[in-house]
């Protein structure tokens, strides 16, 4: 009877959970399934403008062997791109994690606050953000003021310096960016129960204790979605140099066969990178059980 109403059960999360997802499997067959299926044809083609239409020409693997072996430009972007996010997502997590236990906090004019954390990633998103960096508003002022790599380059040496240097060139855009990180931790801080924080005063436990040993387990899987989150939110941003290079093919060069592969070839290389994050999170997990 117990294994019954178990399987009745997890049949039912199954169908409570693909009945959230519905909406965008409908949504992904009716409008993204064939552009897919079609631009991944046309990375094995050759294709050209005619006065009929476009002229696909089988060309195999010329273009994925291109990509890697030809262009000069889209291995060093790619390499780029990854060194971003192995700076960026991490100060991203961390700042997003420290405010939202700020903001979860009994003060005045919190949810104020929590509206301005939010704000810019209304405004500075898009054509806005890429107008605003173009500005050098993402920049922080000390930089352009001041000779800072000259002054510290005798003192620090360039390994530790110029990464140290491009965290904190990297502060602003991830202050604009962490905004819906935050209210995702948000969300996990306030699912907590009160009674765990209680058990674990009892205990003598001090906050600090409390945050690793109550706070941070329980939020680990919202760590899992906000990392995620930031992952790809990184890849597809308006400064990342691999989308602005694919853009760069397809509308100036025309060359939409060779823009397909590059495409093709930054989707493997992402589903990549979330993978090991998604082994190494459940690596993690497994070891906590142990």
């Amino acid at each position: 009877m117990k294994k019954r109403l178990g399987l009745t059960m997890r049949a039912r999360h199954i169908v409570q959970g693909y009945s959230f997802i519905s909406i965008w499997i409908v949504g992904f067959f009716l409008f993204m399934a064939i552009p897919l299926f079609r631009s991944l044809m046309f990375s094995f083609q050759d294709l050209k403008i005619m006065s009929g239409g476009l002229e696909a020409t089988q060309v195999g693997l010329k273009h994925y062997n291109n990509a890697f072996t030809v262009d000069t430009s889209f291995v060093p972007r790619l390499i780029t791109s990854f060194t971003n996010i192995v700076i960026q997502v991490p100060l991203t997590l961390v700042f997003a994690m420290f405010s939202a236990l700020l903001l979860n906090r009994k003060l005045l004019g919190r949810i104020a606050f929590r509206g301005i954390f939010f704000l810019p990633v209304i405004i500075a998103s898009g054509a806005v953000l890429k107008k605003l960096m173009g500005q050098g508003a993402t920049r922080l002022p000390i930089f352009d003021q001041v000779d800072l790599v000259g002054k510290l380059i005798d003192y620090v040496p360039g390994q530790i310096l110029f990464p140290l240097l491009k965290m904190m060139d990297a502060i602003t855009l991830i202050m604009w960016d962490s905004g819906v990180q935050i209210l995702i931790f948000l969300a996990g801080l306030q699912s907590i129960s009160t009674t765990l924080y209680e058990a674990a005063k009892c205990d003598g436990a001090t906050p600090w204790e409390s945050f690793w040993k109550v706070t941070f387990p329980m939020i680990v899987p919202m760590i899992l979605v906000n990392t995620l989150f930031s992952i790809v939110s990184s890849f597809t941003k308006v400064d990342n140099s691999v989308m602005d290079y694919i853009q760069y093919i397809v509308f100036n060069k025309s060359d939409y066969g060779y823009a397909s592969s590059l495409g093709w070839i930054y989707f493997v290389f992402i589903f990549l990178v979330i993978g090991a994050v998604f082994l190494m999170f459940r690596g993690a997990s497994a070891e906590e059980r142990r």
